[in-house]
């Protein structure tokens, strides 16, 4: 099969992202790993959560959901658990999967679904102005911070590599090349794939600029991830400098495949016509 061009996952209207937004390199990763992976718009599924990386369900033609804030992932996991074979991605920011969508983050890490999320991670809600989100760091000031951030930020790296999560990478929206084999390796993955993306947002943080993120970066080349220990010790390195890759892998099997009733067939394959569920309503009687 012939690989469809990056451009054919573009809709008609063009992003109406601030100038210089991470979210143009997400954009331009997302549809070449389609790209690479030979997949056509007809065969992906894409669940949005709200904010300036939800907008991309605007920009993007193949099969797509635009979910409530912080419920990309369980409506992604339906999505999945409904046609396992079927790939599935979340997308959303720090707000939505870290902040509102928290406690479906937990579940997912726990239970291992099979579905890849992408969070675009600028450390603000910056679709609504700017202010302090999860991973926020302690002191910074926003616009609902004015004498700066009290909380420790939140580690979702680190609670999904503690879980022993599938696929735990982070990339960095201005390395495109980079973010495009991340996706690519997070969706063949046969488990859970978080892919955290940190990306400038120059409208609102002034600070975060690429040349700051320029000066912290750098990669790790092997793809085949560390030890949770290395990995954790590699995070704890921030903000002074920021490690990108694969921090961590596991093969602990997902979770639709303790299910015998999908071993066969996919929920969308299996007739119902034959199922009576009389026994199980008489036992609420």
């Amino acid at each position: 099969m012939a690989k469809t061009a990056p451009k054919s996952f573009n809709t008609k209207l063009f992003p109406t992202w601030c100038p210089g937004c991470g979210n143009f390199g997400v954009w331009a990763a997302l549809k070449n790993a389609l790209s690479e992976q030979e997949l056509t718009p007809d065969k992906v599924m894409l669940v949005y959560d709200i904010g300036c990386s939800g907008n991309m369900a605007d920009f993007l033609s193949p099969y797509g959901i635009h979910a409530l804030h912080g419920r990309a992932i369980p409506t992604a996991v339906g999505v999945h658990l409904a046609h396992h074979k079927f790939p599935v991605l979340a997308v959303g920011g720090d707000g939505g999967i870290y902040g509102e969508g928290a406690e479906h983050l937990i579940k997912a890490v726990r239970a291992n679904f099979d579905i890849t999320v992408l969070v675009h991670n600028n450390g603000l809600y910056s679709l609504t102005t700017g202010q302090s989100s999860p991973t926020t760091e302690k002191g910074k000031k926003t616009k609902t911070t004015p004498l700066g951030v009290i909380d420790l930020s939140f580690e979702p790296l680190k609670t999904a590599i503690m879980h022993q999560v599938g696929y735990v990478a982070r990339g960095y929206a201005l390395d495109i090349p980079q973010l495009t084999n991340l996706i690519i390796e997070g969706m063949k993955h046969p488990g859970f794939a978080l892919i955290d993306v940190l990306e400038p947002c120059l409208t609102f943080d002034e600070e975060k600029t690429p040349l700051w993120f320029k000066e912290r970066i750098y990669q790790l080349r092997d793809m085949k991830g560390l030890k949770a220990d290395e990995a954790l010790e590699k995070l704890d390195e921030g903000p002074k400098k920021l490690v990108t890759g694969v921090l961590y892998r596991s093969r602990r099997p997902a979770y639709h495949t303790h299910l015998p009733q999908l071993k066969e067939k996919t929920l969308l394959d299996q007739s119902i016509d034959k199922i009576d569920i009389g026994d199980i309503v008489k036992s609420f009687r």
